[in-house]
Parts: structure tokens; sequence; C-alpha cells
């Protein structure tokens, strides 16, 4: 994303938390899964980004033609991350916090995506122009077209994100190993 895009607008962050109980990283693990928000239509998900995005666009005639001249986005992105109800012990506090840590950053890997995503429907939004559309409807048709692509191109890189993260190896799937087997 341009720098002088990006610096007209921010994304508003913030974190929404859900209670998870135990006293030893399995039983914590356990409680994500029992608590987890929902993921699809078979099972949870440790944490969850979501956003949400309005625009502010200013669709212009310039003759017989439609531009688009303002296109500024607000972007509400929400990490939804477990916490634990209670006071953990020492060594499960500390192997919680390092869990934690991980987990968000991953979170936080899918939020600089949909910042991406924003920046590269700014950019295809603003100068956009439709010919032979005076009446503005047209070039609604085809921004529709066209951020339908950039959208399912996050959505895929989420997955294909996610898919390295909880692979064999992957770092989500190392920080669940940790948590579990640890105290």
């Amino acid at each position: 994303m341009p720098a002088a895009a990006l610096a007209e607008w921010q994304p508003v962050e913030q974190i929404k938390t859900y209670g998870v109980t135990g006293q030893t990283g399995a039983a914590l693990y356990q409680s994500i899964g029992e608590r987890g928000p929902g993921f699809g239509s078979n099972g949870r998900a440790i944490a969850h980004t979501t956003f949400k995005l309005t625009w502010t666009r200013k669709y212009e005639a310039q003759g017989s033609a439609c531009a688009i001249v303002t296109a500024r986005p607000k972007l509400i992105i929400t990490y939804t991350l477990p916490k634990p109800e209670a006071r953990l012990s020492g060594p499960v506090a500390a192997s919680w916090q390092t869990f934690i840590a991980g987990i968000e950053k991953h979170e936080r890997v899918h939020g600089r995506h949909i910042t991406e995503m924003v920046g590269e429907i700014e950019s295809t939004s603003l100068g956009l122009r439709v010919e032979d559309d005076a009446a503005c409807k047209k070039i609604r048709v085809e921004l529709t077209r066209r951020l339908g692509a950039l959208s399912d191109k996050q959505r895929q890189r989420g997955r294909d994100f996610d898919q390295v993260e909880m692979s064999d190896g992957g770092n989500i799937r190392q920080l669940i190993l940790q948590l579990v087997n640890g105290p």
C-alpha cells in the first residue's frame, strides 16, 4: 500500500476475549476446544480475526462517464483471543504467556492481510472510471466485480497461511504442543 494512502487512514484494532478454565496447559487447551469461537460448521478455533469495513465513496459524473473521486475506508479489526478466568501458577502462567503471545502474533498477520486488502481496494477504487455511465450505475457493478476478486484473494491468502501455521511443525501446532505438554 502506498505510504501516502496509509497515512490518511489507519485500521482500528480491538481485542475481545473469551474465558477459558484450567490450571494446566492441557486443561486450558481443552477449555479452548469447548469455548473457542465457532469455526465453520465443524468445530471451534483457538482465536479468530474479523473485520468491519465501511467506505466513504464519492461518485462523480464527468461528461458521459462516471468516476470515483473519493474512496476512504473505515476498517475495524477485531481479534478474539482466549483468556484464563483464574490466575495461573508460575510455570503454567509462563507457558500460557508464550502460547497466547504466539497466537496473537498469528492473528495479527491476518489483520495485516486484511489491511493490505483494504489498501488494494482503495487503489482499485480511487480513480476508477466507466464510460457511458453518467448516472453512475455501471461503475458500481464494475467496482463490485473487481472487489470480489480482491476479497477472494485475501480469503485464500488467509487459508494458505493457516494451513502452513497449523501443519506438522507449523508455528501454531508447536504452540499447542508446548502448551499441552507443558506444566
